[in-house]
Order: C-alpha cells, then sequence, then structure tokens
C-alpha cells in the first residue's frame, strides 16, 4: 500500500505543473493577452521549430551508436506491442464509426505516449538508473511511431470528409516527411556516422527544444478558453480512446513480452517493467496541435490530452502492481 500511496504522489507531482501551465494559457487568454490568430502562430513555431530543435537534441545528447545497438530485442519485441496497438487502435475505429477529424488522434492514444514530460521523471523514481537503458529503447520507438506514422494519420484526417480529395502525392509526402521525423532521422544519421556536434549548435537546439512542452500547454489553455471548459467531454470516442491507452496498449506489450518468453527471448524484470509503464503514460501533449495541423478535432484532441494526464494518477499504482504479480 505504502509503494502505490508513493507512485500517486510521484505521478501528481509530474502533472501539477502539466494543469497549471494549461491554466496559465487560460488565463492570460481570458485577460485577452493573445490576438485571435496567436493559437494558429503558436502552432506552427511548435511544429516546424521548437518540436524539430526537441527531439533532434535529446537524440544527440541521450544516444549513441553503442545504445543502438544493445537496444536489439528491445527494440524488435516494444515494436510489435506498438504495432498491436495501433490495429486495436484501427479495429476499434471502424467498429465504432469514429468520426472524421477524430481517427488520427484515436488511433494515436493507443499506441504512442507522453515519454519525455511524464515517462522520464516516473521511469526514474520506480526503476532508478538501471531502467534508463529501457526507457531510451522505448524512448527512440516512440519517437520513430509518432513522428513517421503517428502524426501523418492525424494531419491526414480532417474534420470535413471531403478535404481529403485535396491531398495530392507531394502533400502527402511533406506531411510524412515533417520536420520533427527529419530532425529525428539527421541526429541519427550523425550518432551512426559518429559526426561531432558543436556545443554551441545543440545549446541552440536545447534552448529552441525546451518550448515545446510549456507551448504545447499554453497552446491548451487558450484552445480551452475559446472552446469553453464544457467542450472538456468524456463521451463515447474519448472514453474509447482512453480504454485503449489503459488497457489495450499495456495488454499489447504484455502479451508480446509474454509470447516472447514461451519463445525464449526474455526481457529482464526492470525492462518488462519499463516498456509496460511506458506503454500506459498519457497521450502526446501536441496531440491538439497536431489536430490543428490537420484541421481535425483539436476540442477532441485536447479533452483527451487532460483526463489520460489527470486519470494517470489512478492508472501507474494498479500498473505497477500488475508489473510486480507478473510471472518470470
Amino acid at each position: 500500500m505504502g509503494k502505490m500511496l508513493q507512485i500517486f504522489m510521484e505521478v501528481l507531482l509530474g502533472i501539477f505543473p502539466i494543469f497549471a501551465i494549461i491554466g496559465i494559457g487560460y488565463k492570460l487568454q481570458g485577460a485577452h493577452w493573445f490576438s485571435t490568430s496567436f493559437s494558429a502562430e503558436l502552432s506552427r513555431l511548435i511544429m516546424k521549430i521548437a518540436l524539430p530543435a526537441s527531439i533532434f537534441t535529446s537524440v544527440i545528447r541521450q544516444l549513441d551508436a553503442s545504445k543502438l545497438a544493445f537496444f536489439g530485442g528491445g527494440l524488435v519485441l516494444g515494436g510489435a506491442a506498438i504495432l498491436l496497438s495501433y490495429a486495436a487502435g484501427f479495429l476499434l475505429c471502424r467498429l465504432f464509426k469514429v468520426r472524421h477529424g477524430r481517427r488520427g488522434t484515436f488511433i494515436n492514444t493507443f499506441a504512442n505516449a507522453n515519454t519525455i514530460f511524464i515517462g522520464m521523471p516516473l521511469n526514474l523514481a520506480l526503476f532508478g538508473p538501471q531502467g534508463e537503458s529501457a526507457f531510451l529503447a522505448y524512448y527512440v520507438l516512440n519517437t520513430l511511431s509518432t513522428w513517421a506514422f503517428g502524426s501523418f494519420l492525424i494531419t491526414g484526417d480532417p474534420t470535413e470528409a471531403g478535404s481529403l480529395q485535396e491531398r495530392n502525392p507531394k502533400s502527402t509526402l511533406k506531411q510524412v516527411l515533417s520536420p520533427p521525423l527529419l530532425a529525428f532521422f539527421a541526429a541519427l544519421l550523425l550518432i551512426l556516422g559518429n559526426v561531432g556536434i558543436p556545443v554551441a549548435v545543440l545549446t541552440t537546439t536545447q534552448y529552441l527544444g525546451s518550448l515545446v512542452t510549456p507551448l504545447a500547454l499554453l497552446y491548451i489553455g487558450i484552445v480551452l478558453y475559446h472552446a469553453g471548459l464544457a467542450s472538456l467531454r468524456m463521451d463515447r470516442d474519448t472514453a474509447l480512446a482512453l480504454v485503449g491507452k489503459f488497457a489495450v496498449a499495456p495488454f499489447a506489450m504484455i502479451l508480446v513480452l509474454m509470447a516472447a518468453a514461451q519463445g525464449g527471448v526474455t526481457l529482464d524484470a526492470t525492462e518488462k517493467g519499463t516498456f509496460i509503464m511506458q506503454s500506459a503514460v498519457p497521450a502526446l501533449t501536441v496531440l491538439p496541435v497536431l489536430a490543428h495541423e490537420g484541421k481535425g478535432d483539436v476540442h477532441y484532441a485536447t479533452s483527451l490530452v487532460a483526463f489520460s494526464t489527470l486519470l494517470f494518477a489512478g492508472v501507474a499504482p494498479v500498473m505497477m502492481l500488475i508489473i510486480d504479480h507478473l510471472p518470470g
């Protein structure tokens, strides 16, 4: 019981800044600090400058060629679980006829997680430094999944179904090869090529990258003000996506790990715990920004970020209880 309370408090401390900054954005918009076009300009700044810089810096600073080689088995197993989560998201999306503008966000909530802002500090608190390698493996998978495929599902899912006809091969390629994904591949190539990056360049990208989370949260606060707090609704699509986040995704990870163990491929307890916990980490804070870029349902994406972050305070201790009682 004491351990569960400790985890609950860790998560509460982790999510407090999220809602504090959302509240600041809400209040500042209410005080008319920002023009009506500011949220669109903020979205562009996050997607084209801050986010690529953040991903580039994180990959360069946290990974090297030897770590990437060491990740082998974890990348395969984690990747298989993420693919299962995508498949479940697509299936439920079709089955329950989730409407246009929500589909990409719905599926992303199953498969991708807010690993850096919530997942990393929680993982350090639960598993200590020995969980760092497994976390970094999951971070690589999550980043690649989000920006190579997940973001494309959102930006290619406008609210109006007719808008889909406007897409052409050039615009599709532009959506897939987004600035965050290009930044990820650029950093990866530099690591594999053992190319040194000047400290001044990394410091610059670090400064720019540190803007992502506060700006994304301010954006959510601004959106909430314009839409009204009543726009945060636990409707059917929201509830289904949260089931995907907190039940389907961890179950897919557990299923893959158990199947691998039956085949003689095993991870140690810390690696297993890290992968399972990270699969249940809340939705990405940039989901509303992506929804805006794709002319999708921004209010739905905002609700998912808010509800998944809030509910994670109760989900995390339960997930740790499951992890502690898994066989092997």
